[in-house]
């Protein structure tokens, strides 16, 4: 249980989510549009979190996503979307400017 909660919040393996850039993943920022005009990473998309169900069609299953948002919370909430519905290779980058230092 411990583990499954570590691994929803992206504490669990150690990821690297620079290869994974490298390698193509997207990177899914699921905070406002106005967070996210205030800064994000370069390439990134927007898709808030309380939109995500009705914008799979933006997404490819058999992408690598890696989704962020400000703190880590909703990336996990939107993780958890995405899996249910399907996508497999989804990971929780947390927070974006330190995901943004973890793929430089």
């Amino acid at each position: 249980m411990i583990n499954a909660i570590k691994n929803l919040f992206g504490f669990g393996t150690k990821v690297d989510y620079a290869d994974l850039v490298k390698q193509g993943a997207i990177i899914l920022d699921v905070r406002s549009k106005g967070e996210f005009q205030s800064g994000h990473i370069k390439g990134s998309i927007n898709i808030p979190v309380d939109t995500l169900n009705s914008n799979f069609s933006k997404l490819k299953k058999d992408n690598t996503i890696i989704t962020c948002c400000a703190s880590g919370m909703r990336s996990a909430s939107a993780k958890s979307i995405l899996k249910s519905n399907g996508y497999t290779n989804v990971y929780n980058g947390g927070g974006w400017s330190s995901l943004q230092n973890k793929i430089r």
